[in-house]
């Protein structure tokens, strides 16, 4: 697995220190949020939510790879 770029990490403290620094709590949650995003956007790490999706989406696959395995199969046999 690729390691997080120390400048990310440095610009992501840098950040998250101003926030703090300069915004009300609702704001800085808001621009956690997305600066938190932006920053697994760039290390190239998907959301828990997406990632399920995609499981839901390879399981739909092998089902319907299954099927028509099982088609082949009964139309060559």
């Amino acid at each position: 697995m690729n390691a997080t770029p120390p400048p990310l990490l440095a610009d992501l403290q840098a950040r998250l220190a101003e926030l703090l620094r300069n915004g009300p709590a609702a704001d800085v949650e808001r621009n956690m949020k997305a600066l938190l995003a932006q920053a697994f956007q760039r290390a190239d790490l998907v959301t828990r939510d997406e990632f399920d999706a995609q499981l839901e989406r390879l399981a739909r696959l092998q089902q319907r790879v299954e099927q028509l395995e099982k088609l082949l199969a009964e139309r060559a046999g």
